[in-house]
């Protein structure tokens, strides 16, 4: 199973673990940058709460709640009992963790039902997978990573745990790539400052040059393959959606195990597919939105 990127420890300014709480239970401090006076701290908190969960574990104690989230215990306890009156979460019976509810899956059905990418590209993804019979996904960027949004697992699927909503680095990945080798090289430059160059597996080019190197050679070629540089045995060849303007908005890619193919194999066989469904994808009239 990938390791997914460390995310931060969900700490904000104005809730610093050092920051003693205030009368209501929230620590606060003074902003390092301005906010704008319509920005609500207590839903922030509340998100802080939920991205808890974003770790590899499935429950959680309210002391471990609080910890991820950079909260004091008082108030996550208030948070995490509001979201479990809601529905978002719930107590785990004859235990003192909770855990997520179905109900937080409603936001991802209504962005992936309301995201005209996913349905203009679903076809073209379908075609090839019933084509080659590999696993075929669609991915768009978010910061410096990149996010799975429509995903057709073939019968030989090697990363099994990435699903739709899974989050892998842009710098490393076939897709990210893609979607890098159609930005400006500004934007290049500051997703790779982003990037914590912490290899995910012995594969992992982790050089800077070596990494914009090869984002010039995707942009030449039409296409990024990476082999075992986020999920060990997996060949991962992609191309980039663009919109009128040409930039990357999103990336198709097809995934195959290296018992079965090799690099040279996938360049000749399976580029071609990602770059005639790409292109057909970005000619049509997508309405997304840069990040």
């Amino acid at each position: 199973m990938p390791r997914l990127p460390a995310r931060s420890s969900g700490r904000t300014e104005d809730a610093p673990a050092t920051t003693p709480a205030n009368a209501s239970g929230v620590t606060d401090a003074a902003p390092s940058t301005p906010r704008s006076s319509l920005f609500v701290g207590s839903t922030e908190k509340t998100f802080q709460v939920l991205h808890a969960f974003d770790g590899p574990a499935r429950y959680m104690t309210l002391g471990d709640i609080a910890k991820a989230a950079g909260l004091d215990r008082s108030a996550t306890q208030r948070l995490v009992h509001t979201l479990e009156v809601l529905g978002y979460l719930f107590r785990v019976p004859e235990t003192r963790t909770y855990g997520l509810t179905t109900k937080v899956l409603q936001f991802s059905y209504n962005y992936i039902r309301a995201n005209d990418l996913v349905e203009k590209a679903a076809p073209y993804l379908l075609d090839i997978f019933r084509r080659v019979g590999e696993t075929t996904n669609l991915q768009e960027l978010d910061g410096h990573e990149i996010v799975y949004v429509a995903r057709f697992p073939g019968q030989h699927l090697v990363n099994i745990g990435i699903v739709v909503g899974a989050r892998l680095p842009a710098m490393f990945t076939a897709s990210g790539i893609a979607m890098l080798s159609r930005l400006p090289e500004a934007r290049v430059r500051e997703i790779l400052a982003s990037t914590s160059l912490e290899p995910m597996t012995p594969y992992t080019t982790t050089d800077e040059k070596k990494l914009l190197e090869r984002i010039q050679t995707a942009a030449r070629r039409g296409y990024a393959i990476v082999e075992s540089e986020t999920v060990m045995g997996d060949i991962s060849v992609a191309a980039p959606i663009t919109d009128h303007d040409g930039h990357a908005v999103a990336a198709i890619n097809i995934s195959v195990p290296t018992s079965r193919w090799t690099r040279e194999r996938v360049e000749a066989e399976l580029a071609p597919h990602v770059q005639v469904a790409a292109t057909s994808i970005s000619k049509s009239r997508i309405s997304t939105f840069r990040r």
